[in-house]
């Protein structure tokens, strides 16, 4: 009689995100985690010599236009609602 009951109380349960959230939830992580990659390094061993590599336009704005757009499809993920 509980396993019933249980049944008919979960018909009415529905999940607060859909398929569509999670799949652009992984494409927000992913361009965060390829903005952080591409940010990382440039660095220099000898504290002495000056490596310009750390100027460059993949870290200067191809790196910081990934990361803010990987938080924009995050919030767009989290605020999509089916009609």
């Amino acid at each position: 009689m509980d396993k019933l009951e249980n049944k008919q109380d979960n018909k009415g349960l529905e999940l607060s995100f859909g398929l569509i959230n999670y799949i652009l939830m992984g494409a927000g992580i992913l361009l965060l985690a390829l903005g952080y990659l591409f940010l990382a390094g440039g660095g220099s061993d000898d504290p002495n010599v000056f490596n310009p590599a750390m100027f460059d336009t993949r870290r200067l704005y191809v790196a910081p236009i990934l990361i803010v757009l990987g938080f924009v499809v995050e919030i767009v993920a989290i605020m999509y609602k089916k009609k």
